[in-house]
């Protein structure tokens, strides 16, 4: 039977972490919270104790303003092969609840499943708006059958395939988790976006990996290096209409500025990356 490190990288966000594992108490086997750099005193000691009455251990790793880095260590410290990924804001809907209880109970999934996916709707702030898109969120997956660097916005890469569930994990922050705001105004996805171009200029190697030994960067972020302000353009006109067909498909209704998020961000890291390297 298959057991389940609960994985979860935090930058203080005591309140959410202690709603999520309060939610998700009976759902894993074994739990491992990372501190993205110190936090107060405090605080710090708070979280430890949140995640020591619950039987886990708590590491604080260098400030890397994003998650990322910390997984191929936080997966390094999990004792079991199952990793399941969570955010502090998200919270497990009861289906994928059930789902996680029997998976723990069967026998081991084919060794050509590396994981699988479930279904992140949209959330405006008080509650969902979407029930079927967006899919392709890797919620859990087998350590030992993921390649992964870690940068902000990259995922782990199956060494075969991920199953997609309709199961649905809800995302629910305090502010919406979709619009042009979280991507013009947020300071994080400055962030991110800065230490995305930063990483560009040089190999995926170069970063905390796991598993991944490629020198070479997936075609998704090659295309940015190569050609930046071509790929800014073509990103910012063709993939905000991808993603409104898509939406359309899974939802018939339309919310244009959560369609054309990701082609807007895309576009801005491009233009980011064109900015650091040619400086």
């Amino acid at each position: 039977m298959p057991a389940i490190s609960l994985v979860i990288c935090v930058y203080k966000e005591t309140a959410m972490l202690d709603r999520l594992l309060r939610d998700a108490a009976d759902c894993y086997d074994d739990l491992v919270v990372v501190h993205d750099g110190p936090a107060a005193p405090d605080e710090s000691e708070r979280i430890k104790q949140l995640v020591v009455q619950r039987g886990g251990r708590f590491f604080v790793r260098p400030r890397a303003f994003q998650q990322e880095p910390h997984w191929p260590f936080a997966w390094e410290q999990a004792r079991h092969d199952w990793i399941l990924r969570l955010d502090a804001d998200e919270l497990l809907d009861e289906e994928m609840k059930q789902w996680l209880r029997r998976f723990r109970s069967e026998p081991e999934p084919a060794a050509d499943v590396s994981g699988y996916t479930c279904i992140w709707p949209l959330w405006n702030g008080t509650r969902a708006i979407t029930q079927r898109w967006t899919a392709g969120r890797i919620f859990l997956f087998h350590k030992k059958r993921v390649r992964f660097f870690g940068m902000a916005e990259q995922v782990p890469i199956a060494d075969d395939h991920f199953e997609a569930l309709s199961l649905v994990l809800q995302h629910r922050p305090h502010r919406k988790s979709y619009g042009l705001a979280n991507l013009l105004f947020r300071r994080q996805a400055f962030l991110w976006r800065s230490v995305i171009a930063q990483s560009l200029l040089g190999r995926p190697t170069d970063l905390a990996c796991w598993r991944w030994t490629d020198e070479q960067w997936p075609e998704v972020w090659e295309e940015i290096r190569r050609r930046p302000m071509r790929t800014a353009l073509y990103r910012l006109l063709a993939w905000p209409i991808l993603g409104m067909r898509d939406y359309w498909h899974h939802e018939r209704k339309l919310i244009p500025s959560a369609a054309i998020s990701g082609g807007v961000h895309h576009c801005l890291i491009a233009l980011k990356y064109w900015w650091v390297r040619k400086s």
